[in-house]
């Protein structure tokens, strides 16, 4: 062999070996990652003052021909593309999380799961019923009907922070006089905070 050909085999060689790096570098998100961010809605303050977290909205990625979709509850419970749904978020920013302890899907359980509730409309109320649905709330009970797993304790209303002026606003506009404090709920800050996860991607900053 020529050092010429050798210098030309060798610089192939390293970006060929750059270029499978890199390629297994790319992120591989898997059906039932959670995924976070403070959206833009007008509630997103008012969430965030109330469970002292600076994620309003919360999510979970699903698998659809070998691309992730985005499972959520917003007006209404829909599927949203990946690139679509980080747009919305404040500064793109987002974090991904997953079971430390992987888990096997029943791909026929989570389609009938989504079949009935795909299309429900969100939950200003946060009742926890299932006519109606919020983001926290959704991604709770999927992982508690379909694996059987308590991503974290249900809590109360009047757990949280609700003296701040703009969470008093938000309660006053949606209940009147007649606050649920009572209501059994789960906030995306309980959901991210969760022993039972483990961070795998965080992109962007807030």
């Amino acid at each position: 062999m020529t050092k010429k050909f050798l210098s030309t085999f060798t610089f192939v060689l390293f970006f060929s070996l750059l270029s499978a790096a890199c390629q297994q570098d790319e992120f591989q998100y898997k059906t039932g990652d959670i995924i976070f961010q403070s959206s833009k809605s007008g509630q997103s303050l008012a969430v965030q003052l109330a469970t002292k977290s600076k994620y309003s909205h919360v999510a979970m990625i699903i698998m659809i021909e070998g691309k992730p979709m985005v499972f959520e509850a917003v007006q209404p419970v829909k599927l949203t593309p990946l690139k679509e749904f980080i747009k919305h978020g404040d500064n793109k920013h987002y974090v991904v999380k997953r079971l430390k302890k992987g888990i096997k899907w029943n791909e026929s359980e989570i389609q009938s799961f989504m079949t009935n509730t795909l299309n429900k409309n969100y939950d200003i109320y946060f009742n926890w019923g299932d006519n109606e649905w919020y983001c926290s709330e959704l991604v709770w009970k999927f992982y508690k009907r379909l694996a059987n797993i308590e991503l974290s304790t249900l809590r109360y209303l009047e757990s949280f922070d609700l003296t701040h002026p703009e969470v008093k606003r938000i309660l006053r506009q949606r209940y009147g006089k007649k606050i649920p404090l009572k209501e059994q709920v789960v906030a995306p800050s309980d959901i991210f905070d969760s022993s039972l996860l483990v961070t795998v991607k965080i992109e962007g900053r807030i």
